[in-house]
């Protein structure tokens, strides 16, 4: 049987989608990720509201095109979540890639679905959730 095609013109679509969410040097919340499998990195800069809901987003990103669909999926939906929906979110994407659980539901995660199937893009696929964990408040005090 053959494996899923990765780069499909969704993936690459969402990828060109990030320009939308332009890095701010502004942002309070600021953190890196780096994949150790691909190289790839995601620098991801956020501001919240009431303490933990994410309103702004910004990205800088040198990533595979599914690290930079993986980073727009995020950004697309992050606005308006709190804090811990993000941690819990990053937790079910890492346990999902490793064959654990059903797909989480977060917007537009299908479109990279694939990438389950290629352990060396784990790591791109969870670049905007490693960020986001970094900075997080978590018990109300910021990383």
């Amino acid at each position: 049987m053959a494996a899923p095609v990765l780069y499909t013109p969704e993936v690459l679509g969402l990828a060109t989608a990030l320009a939308q969410f332009r890095w701010d040097e502004s942002l309070p919340l600021q953190a890196e990720a780096r994949s150790a499998s691909c190289g790839s990195t995601i620098r991801l800069g956020l501001s919240l509201s009431g303490g933990d809901v994410v309103d702004r987003i910004g990205l800088r990103s040198q990533a595979c095109a599914i690290g930079q669909a993986s980073a727009a999926i995020f950004a697309q939906s992050a606005s308006g979540r709190t804090a811990q929906d993000i941690r819990t979110t990053g937790r079910a994407i890492a346990d999902w890639l490793k064959g654990e659980g059903d797909m989480p539901d977060w917007p537009g995660l299908a479109a990279i679905a694939a990438a389950r199937d290629y352990p060396a893009r784990h790591g791109a696929v969870m670049l905007p959730w490693t960020a986001a964990i970094q900075l997080l408040p978590s018990g109300g005090q910021a990383r």
